[in-house]
């Protein structure tokens, strides 16, 4: 019994994060989702390197969850001109058009050049593996010291 609870630790299981979510969640429920609504969504991953869709802005989270994913990508060291939030609560078709697109059900969600990485537990994993601060640095996102 220790053994199938030691196996099961969610640690053991890989993350299908290179295959992009968001890339099935186009092909298999972008029919769900409006036409006006899935372009509003392409044009926000457009707009920045590093998109968050959370509860709440990054000074006022309103969820524990946003606010993990704020704090985490804060200690990453990401440039915050580089970074789009945008709160679901204020657009309702955006908050369920995004886990129809993405095929995640919870906020929040991260993508990074167009990628969707995950949600708040993804994003704790990558960050303690080092995973995180290799994709934001290859995104070219980070600040660099000195100049800022």
């Amino acid at each position: 019994m220790n053994l199938l609870k030691k196996l099961l630790k969610p640690s053991n299981f890989p993350l299908n994060r290179h295959e992009p979510i968001g890339v099935l969640g186009t092909a298999l429920f972008s029919r769900k989702i409006c036409h006006e609504t899935r372009e509003n969504i392409q044009n926000l991953l457009k707009a920045s390197p590093v998109v968050l869709f959370m509860k709440g802005t990054p000074e006022k989270p309103l969820c524990g969850f946003s606010g993990t994913a704020i704090h985490i990508l804060n200690l990453s060291s990401i440039n915050p001109a580089k970074l789009l939030t945008f709160n679901v609560l204020e657009d309702d078709r955006i908050r369920q058009g995004i886990k129809e697109y993405s095929n995640w059900p919870t906020i929040p969600q991260l993508y990074i050049d167009n990628e969707f990485i995950g949600g708040c537990d993804i994003l704790v994993e990558i960050y303690r593996s080092g995973e995180l601060k290799k994709l934001l640095d290859k995104a070219g996102v980070l600040l660099e010291l000195g100049k800022e």
